[in-house]
């Protein structure tokens, strides 16, 4: 029967269903090999495209990643690769993508245990040393412009009148007495409601300006001594190259021009240098803003120091200031202070100029005379700083 339906070219349900089933095999095949093209094109474009292979990465790690309840109430910022314009952010649990952050920009790892670990033994002493992040960062600029001088200046992240301020006035003097001159700002993290949107602005301002270094510790009074060790730190490592550096608050009317020509005399190195204070008293009355119980700080006067309104100091001393700092029994939260115990530890000298009118810590009433001479003052306001240093550049004698 077989036979015969093949020789009238018939064919029986077996052969039919045998038919039908090499054509359903070979369909079957064809999809496979398809799906494998696919497959094997996804992934060489998977990993020619470095992006997609750091976000994968990235968003593994996120979301793979134990968090302390502490840790994972905090926001951080994770750039991508240093070509792309994407960025992670996560706050509050949440991962949102944004994107326009520069190749400077250098975010913090994911160690969500470091800060839990950074804790300080009082409220008298901060959690430093500790391994804190760059949040933004300039890590070319400093080796691309090879300053002799550079200017840092910390100040809170919503104080950006003052840093507007700063860039119009002494902050835009950029060479002076044939030196190059650079300014940047260090700020922390805040602990604003409007964290989130405040560290978009930020961003955005630097990616205007390219001024701003923010690392990842809260930016408090208490806090102060841990944002001057990390200006210590960053310019030991990415600006070590220039000759001095100075330390100088937001609210500080400045003069580069006396500042250049005082630190063109000055030695190369363990030079530090301003408004000094020697035996300072330890304060013991608890309501002081700056008192130590005796069992903190038993010591009834401090080292020598230079108030924290400004000290100018050679470029081989942030290293030897970080390295000094972790060999310190406690570092203390006033600023100033706990420099001047860092340099008695090391057995380094202040310089202390003559000239004791360079640095004032108290406002000095305006004239072109007195302002031209002096190095550092505080004013009562931004705006007088402001306008003092437009009177300045004024032509004409100034004395």
């Amino acid at each position: 029967m077989v036979e015969e339906a093949g020789r009238s070219g018939q064919r029986s349900p077996d052969h039919l269903h045998a038919a039908g089933g090499g054509f359903e095999c070979r369909r079957y095949h064809l999809r496979i090999g398809f799906i494998v093209l696919l497959l094997l094109s996804l992934l060489i474009w998977y990993y020619l495209n470095s992006d997609v292979l750091n976000i994968w990465t990235t968003m593994h790690i996120l979301y793979n990643t134990t968090y302390s309840k502490a840790a994972s109430a905090r926001s951080f910022f994770i750039k991508i690769s240093s070509e792309s314009n994407l960025t992670i952010v996560r706050e509050n649990g949440k991962t949102v993508f944004t994107t326009g952050f520069r190749k400077t920009q250098l975010h913090r790892t994911l160690s969500s245990t470091t800060h839990e670990q950074c804790t300080a033994r009082s409220k008298y002493q901060v959690a430093y040393p500790c391994t804190y992040h760059y949040i933004i960062n300039e890590e070319e600029r400093c080796a691309q412009e090879k300053p002799f001088l550079v200017l840092m200046v910390p100040v809170a992240a919503g104080n950006k009148e003052a840093r507007e301020i700063i860039r119009r006035t002494w902050g835009s003097e950029t060479k002076v007495m044939d030196q190059l001159v650079s300014m940047y700002f260090m700020l922390g993290e805040t602990n604003a409601e409007n964290k989130q949107y405040m560290q978009e602005m930020l961003q955005n301002e630097s990616s205007t300006h390219h001024d701003i270094i923010q690392s990842d510790f809260i930016d408090s009074y208490n806090n102060l001594t841990i944002k001057t060790m990390v200006i210590m730190e960053w310019l030991a490592s990415y600006c070590h190259m220039a000759s001095y550096a100075m330390k100088v608050d937001s609210d500080i009317f400045l003069n580069v021009n006396k500042l250049v020509s005082v630190v063109l005399q000055a030695p190369r190195e363990n030079y530090l240098t301003g408004l000094m204070a020697y035996d300072a008293i330890v304060h013991r009355d608890p309501n002081s803003k700056w008192y130590f119980p005796e069992a903190v700080f038993p010591r009834s006067s401090y080292p020598p120091y230079a108030l924290g309104l400004g000290y100018v100091f050679s470029m081989d001393l942030p290293k030897k200031l970080v390295d000094g700092a972790k060999q310190l029994e406690q570092n203390v939260y006033i600023e100033d202070v706990n420099i001047g115990l860092i340099m008695d530890h090391l057995k380094i000298s202040y310089t202390s100029h003559s000239d004791q009118s360079l640095f004032n810590v108290f406002p000095i009433p305006f004239n072109r005379c007195s302002y031209s001479s002096l190095i550092a003052t505080t004013t009562n306001s931004m705006s007088d700083l402001e306008n003092f240093w437009l009177e300045l550049q004024k032509p004409g004698p100034r004395c």
